[in-house]
């Protein structure tokens, strides 16, 4: 009924605004079935030397790489204009790389982690996602301070070098990279988890191997390349969101912010959510993730909360707000559209990122995290 009533709202902007409401459908649907959770594969990999996440996430960015690649370099797919996400490389990434890494650790997901976990009936989530649009529309109320921090200008591997020299480089780091996940884990556990099966407890609730999940999420982002003319985001909208509450309350002007100055940016500030394709497909994932709990018959929010999670979520969905917009970008629009468009500021942030995870990890035992109540353990594991 949702997903149907969403539709009805989008169908009014075009063909294009309904066929991205049903990506964005899908999107949410693939993230909930296959727990798709950047924040719990970093935290495996730091913590605990299982990198079964982190390569499918390596699989996922490789196939949307071949798919993004080739199309950015003609520049078009089916006489539709395409561009990638490529910004600059500089302070501002590797800074707010890093605080939202710390934030998704507490905060308990990424941006995409926590809509579809949030849509798919974790209360806490919910929690960390009202404070992470706080987060951002803080950071874009100062965005006169960090845009001013030095950065090298926006760099495209693909410009830099041509399409068969990244597409090779591409390979290279990739082997490199998956080879040494391979051979750390092997280390660590004398076995290496697949990616293509799941355990039986996963299993057991209908989880998709990861694999699956992360080559329908590649295919899904490149079909928002072909109809929306740029890679799948998520991150700029809580910006948007908070800066309308803030403007319909009068509580400020945010039409006067250094951020919202940008052409693009003051076009989505002052026309209705529902024509923004960022949001659109942001709700729509949160749609499509309950869709996913509901078929999986496992909608059962839990709504008693540790106050020492609350908190946790409070500071983290501050940090992922404020981290992704000082970034340019989140763990969706920066790492994994980022680096498939061939923008040296998504390997920047990958790296960084990292860091802030490993950060975060520490301060997880304060907020009682790694030790959740029996009743929070299934959903907190997913995100």
């Amino acid at each position: 009924m949702l997903a149907t009533f969403g539709g009805s709202f989008v169908v009014t902007n075009g063909w294009r605004s309904l066929l991205l409401w049903i990506i964005g459908l899908a999107l949410g649907y693939v993230l909930y079935r296959g727990t798709f959770g950047f924040a719990a594969g970093f935290r495996a990999l730091l913590r605990d030397g299982r990198t079964a996440h982190v390569r499918a996430q390596l699989l996922m960015i490789a196939a949307a790489a071949l798919l993004f690649l080739p199309a950015l370099d003609i520049g078009s797919v089916a006489s539709q204009p395409v561009r990638g996400f490529v910004f600059p490389a500089g302070t501002a990434v590797a800074l707010g790389a890093f605080l939202f890494g710390i934030g998704m650790q507490l905060g308990g997901g990424c941006a995409s982690g926590t809509l579809y976990s949030a849509g798919g009936g974790s209360p806490r989530m919910l929690i960390t996602l009202a404070f992470m649009i706080a987060g951002a529309t803080l950071a874009a109320f100062h965005a006169d301070w960090w845009s001013a921090l030095p950065a090298l200008p926006a760099l495209s591997l693909l410009n830099t070098f041509g399409l068969a020299s990244v597409l090779a480089l591409y390979a290279l780091i990739g082997t490199l990279l998956w080879i040494a996940a391979l051979s750390y884990e092997r280390r660590r556990h004398g076995t290496v988890q697949p990616i293509w099966q799941r355990h039986d407890e996963a299993r057991s609730y209908g989880a998709w191997p990861y694999a699956w999940a992360a080559l329908a999420l590649a295919l899904l982002n490149f079909a928002t390349l072909a109809i929306a003319g740029r890679p799948w985001g998520v991150s700029q909208a809580f910006a948007l969101w908070g800066s309308k509450a803030l403007e319909a309350t009068g509580l400020s002007e945010p039409a006067f912010w250094a951020f919202w100055e940008q052409p693009t940016r003051a076009a989505a500030l002052h026309r209705s959510l529902w024509t923004d394709t960022t949001s659109i497909m942001d709700i729509a994932v949160m749609i499509g993730a309950l869709l996913a709990a509901g078929v999986a018959a496992r909608f059962a929010p839990q709504w008693r909360i540790a106050p020492i999670h609350v908190l946790a979520s409070v500071i983290g969905g501050l940090l992922l707000g404020i981290g992704a917009i000082i970034a340019t970008g989140c763990n969706i629009s920066a790492m994994f559209s980022g680096i498939a468009s061939g923008s040296l500021h998504g390997w920047l942030w990958l790296v960084s990122a990292l860091l802030g995870n490993w950060l975060g990890l520490t301060l997880r035992p304060l907020f009682r995290l790694d030790q959740p109540p029996i009743a929070h353990r299934t959903v907190l594991q997913t995100t």
